[in-house]
């Protein structure tokens, strides 16, 4: 009876090891059932979370407790030495209460942030993103999308829900048209792109817009009466009427195919880059308009009378 114990009590302590020699050893498969872990199969991300101190258990056996990922509100992956580029943020879903995120220049090309509400800010530069689902993060202030690989505006969804949105940046990407219905929204970058049309009818509190270096021929910013500072150079326009756009301040269009050119109702203008646009040679403003910064080619010149 004895020795029957014995190989019992042997027999259910060899398999408890081997059931945790698994989990230590990759085999997460086994483990993954236990609600109180979270699946984290990227090792890089783990080793951030590992040098972090968020992850308690200190050791890579890709899994970390939802208890210590709860207690996270700000989660930065870039802020240590470069362990190796993530590619994969499963497991994200896990940290519930942060509300800022940073992954950047990193190999991400697809990001679930469905589960992470909280979220008021988000960097994910330099990354590999192709599409984006921001329905669920209500709470966004600031959002850096840039330098990715979005093409499609259709792929980026989700924006009109955040009502508290202030700032969208989705420079140096490759997107061809552009269309925003977000009301909240102050800052628009969206600088080094393909961009052939743009809408911004639906973001009419926009004060500061940032489309340099694109193709665009058209745009229509005349129900953006806040616009402070446009920044559109680099591109294709051959004429671009700011009669209603009187709070502007700072404009640059330069390198474009501006024929003729009329500043007048922009009384609160200080800053003019209209230079390399070689057809342009009258910029027509008011009797007594004062510009205090204006960059113009010498062929150039600021008149009341400009014939059109």
């Amino acid at each position: 009876m004895k020795t029957i114990l014995q190989k019992t009590r042997y027999t259910f302590l060899l398999l408890t090891l081997l059931s945790l020699t698994a989990c230590n050893n990759n085999y997460y498969e086994l483990c993954e059932t236990d609600e109180a872990y979270i699946h984290i199969p990227d090792q890089y991300f783990e080793i951030e979370l590992i040098e972090q101190g968020i992850d308690s258990d200190g050791i890579i056996n890709h899994q970390i407790l939802k208890s210590d990922a709860e207690k996270v509100t700000r989660l930065d992956l870039n802020l240590t030495a470069n362990f190796g580029d993530i590619s994969d943020l499963t497991g994200l879903e896990g940290f519930t209460n942060i509300t800022y995120l940073s992954t950047a220049n990193q190999e991400i090309e697809t990001v679930d942030l469905s589960f992470n509400t909280q979220l008021d800010t988000i960097y994910l530069l330099g990354n590999k993103l192709k599409n984006i689902d921001l329905s669920k993060n209500t709470n966004l202030i600031f959002a850096d999308l840039q330098a990715n690989r979005f093409e499609d505006n259709n792929l980026i969804t989700g924006l009109s829900n955040a009502t508290n949105l202030k700032d969208l940046d989705l420079s140096w990407n490759y997107l061809t048209e552009f269309s925003i219905h977000n009301q909240s929204l102050e800052v628009l970058h969206i600088s080094h792109n393909d961009l052939v049309t743009i809408n911004t009818d639906g973001a009419t509190n926009l004060e500061h817009v940032l489309l340099n270096s694109n193709q665009l021929e058209s745009a229509d910013f005349t129900t953006n009466i806040s616009i402070e500072t446009l920044l559109i150079s680099g591109n294709k326009l051959a004429t671009l009427n700011l009669e209603n756009n009187t709070n502007l301040t700072h404009l640059y269009i330069s390198s474009n195919a501006l024929t003729s050119f009329d500043v007048s109702n922009n009384n609160k203008l200080i800053d003019l880059r209209i230079d390399r646009n070689p057809n342009l040679t009258c910029i027509k403003i008011y009797n007594g308009q004062y510009i205090p910064i204006v960059q113009k080619a010498e062929t150039q010149q600021l008149s009341v009378e400009c014939n059109s």
